[in-house]
């Protein structure tokens, strides 16, 4: 397998930062808008889509602030790899955005971009932030 690459994303979100972070670190708030269903024990979440199913662990968090998960595959595989969600305000502005960082293989970031595009779409319409 080959080495992934690391990339960034950055979404301007209209919503509080308390709001937005049940959004990205609670199984109720990431099966509204990241995956058809998520569960989750301790550390360990569940997510579901269709008829797959993904395991990933919840590797650190700051509250109100940051979650950071590890797919399960890449758990295995001894892969450092991860995906990040951070929401920054700005201290002028108080502008909402969420940084994204995760990985993919060379030939796969422009599709894993886009695919994040329509996740955060979602989450913007759930949030009302359309």
């Amino acid at each position: 397998m080959s080495e992934k690459i690391k990339y960034g994303l950055e979404f301007v979100i209209r919503s509080s930062p308390q709001l937005l972070y049940q959004y990205i670190s609670t199984p109720s708030g990431l099966s509204e808008w990241f995956a058809d269903n998520v569960n989750s024990r301790g550390e360990m979440f569940t997510f579901i889509w269709d008829d797959s199913e993904e395991g990933a662990k919840l590797i650190s968090k700051k509250s109100g602030e940051r979650v950071k998960f590890r797919w399960d595959a890449d758990e295995e595989e001894g892969d450092d790899y991860y995906f990040e969600m951070r929401i920054q305000v700005d201290e002028i502005t108080k502008d909402v955005s969420l940084m994204i960082t995760d990985f993919a293989e060379e030939d796969e970031v422009e599709e894993n971009k886009m695919l994040w595009d329509n996740m955060i779409s979602n989450l913007k319409h759930v949030l009302g932030s359309v």
